[in-house]
């Protein structure tokens, strides 16, 4: 029934999310959720901030929450510019920095919402095959005619770093073009570009707290970058809705940028599982990629993906399967406690001996 629909969207293909289950208690290890709690300071903020004040519109600057990131990052509040979660970020990104005329760079296998706003905004995308490897050629960014570049790093589904040495390359070879790079993940491992906004003013640094915060609840993810980029956003935003951090979300997110030693303590702890959990994989015959998400992206070479998602549903845990080409047969698997890795580790065991 698509009767009125624009025809902008008649044809569309949504991003689809991870499975948030309802009807059953599910091990979930599908959405790259932190599976530890937020600061308590966050929580504290949070309660203090929802009182009668909610009669009133939330700061649209977001002035609080600018210093708070701008602090954390060595960097001044003009530089930054808060969104609701870094999927409105992005796509404010793809508005405000690419144009239909000039094609816009990512990999074949990236975070497939990039796809969805190439289509949605009208722009031509130009896809980059990763290698045989997944890893990320750093040639085929460097021509010198695209009109935008996107860089997750490190990348998702595949969880593998881009080098420093590989975004200045990138950074220095498009100088005409905004280079994006999404670091939903960076906070579990790799080097942030965040101590390169001062020296290329064409960079984009896009960041969440949905991670490695644990506020994927509050919706809160934010850019780095020249102040006149970020003008640009906020040039997107108010042609949009002014207002698209809540008060709660605000104060919520900057006591927990505050509390650096409890974000660093909760990201620590799941890289260590992500390790610990990576060599255990591969002693089941599992290929890992190395990741430096709080994600596995896995394969086994005698038994179909599908087979183990499956296997695994049965078993009441939940990771997740992208039917595309060239990834069909990995999993991406969430890292959890170490009690849920270790189900995990026993049920793909189980499934392991019965099917080989």
């Amino acid at each position: 029934m698509k009767k009125y629909w624009s025809r902008r969207i008649r044809d569309m293909v949504p991003y689809v999310p991870g499975e948030q289950p309802k009807d059953r208690v599910f091990i979930k290890l599908n959405t790259n959720e932190n599976p530890y709690p937020p600061s308590p300071k966050a929580l504290v903020a949070l309660r203090e901030a929802a009182d009668d004040r909610l009669r009133l519109y939330p700061d649209p600057e977001c002035a609080a929450l600018r210093a708070a990131i701008a602090a954390a990052h060595g960097l001044s509040p003009e530089q930054v510019f808060p969104g609701n979660g870094s999927d409105e970020v992005l796509a404010f990104c793809f508005q405000a920095f690419f144009d239909p005329d000039r094609p816009v760079c990512f990999a074949d296998i990236t975070y497939t919402f990039y796809a969805v706003y190439a289509e949605y905004f009208g722009l031509n995308p130009r896809l980059i095959p990763l290698g045989e490897d997944f890893s990320l050629p750093v040639a085929p960014f460097c021509t010198g005619d695209s009109g935008g570049v996107v860089v997750a790093n490190p990348n998702a589904p595949t969880g593998l770093e881009v080098s420093r040495e590989d975004l200045i390359r990138i950074l220095e070879a498009n100088p005409q073009a905004v280079v994006l790079v999404d670091e939903a993940y960076i906070d579990f491992g790799g080097i942030s570009a965040d101590t390169l906004v001062d020296r290329y003013d064409n960079l984009v640094v896009v960041r969440t707290l949905s991670k490695g915060h644990g506020l994927a609840g509050m919706r809160v993810g934010y850019a780095l970058g020249h102040p006149d980029l970020m003008a640009a956003l906020r040039c997107v935003r108010d042609s949009i809705n002014s207002y698209t951090v809540d008060r709660c979300a605000q104060a919520a997110a900057a006591a927990s940028i505050a509390d650096e030693a409890y974000f660093e303590a909760q990201a620590a702890k799941v890289s260590a599982t992500r390790d610990r959990s990576s060599a255990q994989l591969r002693e089941l015959g599992f290929m890992v990629t190395d990741s430096k998400a709080n994600f596995l992206f896995v394969h086994h070479p005698k038994i179909a993906a599908k087979t183990l998602l499956d296997g695994l549903r049965q078993r009441g845990i939940l990771v997740r399967w992208f039917d595309r080409p060239r990834i069909s047969d990995y999993l991406r698997i969430s890292v959890g406690t170490d009690e849920e890795m270790d189900a995990l580790y026993q049920a793909l065991k189980e499934l392991t001996e019965e099917h080989l």
